[in-house]
């Protein structure tokens, strides 16, 4: 695999419709994917050579997204605000090049709105997790 440039990650946020349309949202900047999966600790007195045991699948699996940037486009603005103070499990894509795609239903856990006097407006925002989520290969 070759180098890859981050601006190719793109978030996107679906439509409720069937099928479903995504708008990708607009002016992000920086983006992270954190995948995430808990261990159940199974380590009892018996274990050999006293060495810790996990027990497979048995964990939470969960994914945290983040991303910041600049206001670009006023309806995707308005389709991420809206999405925040709905508090509903809107399904969103996430496309990785040269990984993947995962989709699901996200919440959205955080947005943020700031800005200087002699800068531009820029926000952040926090996508959690809300179901079992799809991975397609590239």
């Amino acid at each position: 695999m070759t180098a890859q440039s981050g601006k190719d990650i793109l978030l996107k946020i679906g439509n409720g419709g069937d099928p479903e349309g995504f708008t990708s949202v607009a002016g992000l900047r920086a983006k992270t994917i954190s995948l995430n999966a808990r261990t159940v600790d199974a380590t009892h007195a018996d274990s050999p050579g006293a060495w810790r045991e996990l027990i497979a699948g048995a964990g939470m699996k969960t994914c945290a997204v983040s991303g910041s940037g600049i206001f670009v486009d006023a309806a995707a603005d308005e389709t991420v605000r809206q999405a925040f103070f709905n508090q509903t499990a809107d399904t969103w894509r996430l496309i990785i090049p040269d990984f993947g795609t995962i989709e699901g239903a996200f919440l959205v856990a955080a947005l943020e709105y700031s800005g200087r006097h002699d800068g531009e407006a820029a926000y952040a925002i926090s996508l959690a997790s809300a179901g079992a989520l799809t991975f397609s290969a590239t």
